[in-house]
Formats: C-alpha cells, structure tokens, sequence
C-alpha cells in the first residue's frame, strides 16, 4: 500500500484545496456589479474574467521567472485587462485590483471533499502546505476557511525567495518540517510547477487532476478526486 510510504504530506493550496476558480468567479461577480463595468462596455462578468484569467496566467509566469514584481503584477493584469475592452483608466485598475486582493482570498468554497480529506489525512500524517501565491493573501484564504488547523507547517515562496518549482522551497519545507524526501509525498494540480519541483527534490509527487487534463508527464500517482486520495492514502 502505498500509504506506508509516507509520514509526510505536502499540499499546494490554490486550485488543489482551495477552489480558486469558484471563489473568483464570485468575486469577479461582485466587482462586475460595484464598479457597473457593463456601462463601460463590458458584456459580462465572464467575459471580463476570460479576458483576465488569459492576461493572470501569462503574468504569473513571468512573476514565477522573476520578471515581474509583485506589486506591478496586482496593478497590471487588471489594467491589460480593461485595455482589452477598450477602458483606459489606471485608476479604475487599481481600485479592482485592490478589492480583488481584499475580497478574494475572504471566500471560502473549497475543491469538493477537500476539507474531508484533510480531516482523514491529519489522523494518519503530517501534513504541510507549499503555496506560491502572495504571503498575506494565502494567510487570509487560510484563516478564512479555516485551513491553518489542518497544517503544522505552512511554505510560502515569499518565505522562500523563491517560488516552486525551484528546489530551495521544496528545500525549506522539508527543513521546516523535519522531514526527508524518501518519506514525503507532493500533491498539487500543476504538473510544471508542483510535480517536477517536488520531483527534482527527490520527493515523491500525486498529481491531482480533476479535470483528467490528458498528459505526458512522469507522475508517482494521479487522481482526479479528494475522495480518491483517501481511498489510496
């Protein structure tokens, strides 16, 4: 059984635990509403979320590559993001992406059978979570669905000064936690960012994939549920 492997148990928050596309999707509705974008031209909180979500994941990555600093990406993939709809108002920018940060990391829908799971793995192993997100802004999602409890140690890249999948977080998580590679296990949903850095760090990697996204990649185990995590942990 492969739960004799492991004592330890690292877990990515965003789009693994916390449902990161369900709690913007509602706080997009309600910037949408607050700032009556549909006046400005913008057909409907989905299309402005589309429109940014593409504009988010293109920024992220060069956040992740040090190419962009924190504080220009919070501004900036709102601002592109108006630009596409034709507004030019850096002002209104800033103002969004100040209640995004705010707003955001307040709601609490959770991936389904997550909170289950947790409640199920912290009987049976440590657990530890690994995130990249913004310090403050994980802090917040954590105390607000009231996740901290499930965790004994908490790894952020702004912690780390690095962000994954670069070794030295995957590094200071397992230092943090006392723990060794050979009896650690990774789970997350990305397969770039979660799966190689855990895998280069000699841990070993569940990739969890609830939309069964077909791939190519090297994984130890693959699911596509919490309540499949359970039945194999």
């Amino acid at each position: 059984m492969i739960a004799d492997r492991y004592k330890h148990i690292f877990i990515d928050l965003d789009k693994t635990i916390w449902d990161f596309d369900r709690n913007a999707r509602a706080t997009f509705d309600e910037i949408f509403d607050i700032y009556d974008l549909k006046s400005r031209g913008i057909g409907s909180s989905e299309e402005f979320m589309a429109v940014y979500t593409r504009i988010n994941d293109m920024l992220w990555g060069l956040y992740r590559e040090n190419k962009i600093k924190k504080e220009v990406l919070s501004i900036r993939r709102f601002e592109m993001t108006l630009n596409e709809f034709g507004i030019d108002d850096l002002i209104l920018a800033t103002h969004i992406a100040e209640d995004y940060v705010t707003e955001s990391p307040l709601k609490t829908i959770l991936l389904p059978y997550a909170r289950q799971a947790l409640d199920y793995l912290k009987l049976r192993y440590e657990l530890h979570l690994i995130t990249n997100g913004f310090e403050e802004v994980q802090h917040t999602k954590l105390d607000a669905s009231d996740l901290r409890k499930y965790f004994r140690t908490i790894t952020t890249s702004e912690e780390a000064g690095v962000k994954k999948p670069e070794a030295p977080i995957f590094q200071l998580a397992l230092k943090k936690a006392g723990a060794r590679a050979g009896e650690s296990l990774m789970i997350g949903d990305d397969l770039a960012v979660d799966m190689a850095g855990a895998r280069e760090t000699g841990m070993d990697t569940l990739f969890f994939n609830p939309e069964k996204a077909p791939h190519q990649e090297k994984v130890d185990h693959e699911v596509f549920s919490w309540e499949e995590i359970m039945k194999i942990l």
